[in-house]
């Protein structure tokens, strides 16, 4: 069996030539780093510019029990990462996602094929009843696509996080698993 067999369940849509989603691992962090400290990517997330490979390490390391964390690849090169992190006690049945597409591989549906495999993770294995995100106003693409996978708006988060010398809002997203 290939790798990409073991990777891949069967019932999700074969994926592209050359494209493969498998669980992230410890020698991932060099290339995730770089991708995290791309301008793009970066622009997306809470995270600070300059992230290092020791910290990547440390997260990819200790990320907390039941938490999935993937990357997409096109060709053995990580051009997109994300995952979930499950919540606990008496909201074991939510689940928080974050993810992010390489500034050269956006727009390509590499975003829809890594949340589409964390979307399948949470419902079909998971039993995660509510996913929930957070995405800023002006990330018309995102929003987009969370919504082709059925988040819905549910809040607008005020000056959110600062972003280029200034605060940014964010909407908090939110998909419910019938």
């Amino acid at each position: 069996m290939s790798e990409h067999q073991e990777n891949e369940p069967r019932d999700r849509a074969r994926l592209p030539d050359g494209v493969l989603v498998r669980a992230a691992r410890l020698s991932d962090a060099e290339e995730m780093t770089d991708l995290m400290n791309l301008p793009g990517y970066r622009a997306g997330t809470l995270r600070p510019p300059y992230q290092t490979i020791e910290e990547v390490r440390k997260r990819i390391e200790n990320s907390s029990p039941g938490a999935l964390n993937l990357v997409v690849t096109l060709n053995g090169k990580i051009v997109g990462n994300g995952g979930l992190h499950r919540l606990a006690g008496r909201r074991q049945h939510v689940a928080s996602l974050g993810m992010g597409v390489h500034d050269d591989f956006t727009g390509r549906g590499f975003g829809r094929i890594l949340l589409g495999a964390i979307v399948e993770a949470a419902d079909d294995w998971l039993a995660v009843k509510r996913l929930e995100l957070t995405v800023y106003t002006d990330n018309d693409a995102a929003i987009g696509l969370y919504e082709k996978f059925g988040f819905e708006r549910e809040g607008l988060l005020r000056a959110f996080g600062f972003r280029s010398g200034e605060y940014v809002d964010a909407y908090t997203m939110a998909r419910l698993r019938p």
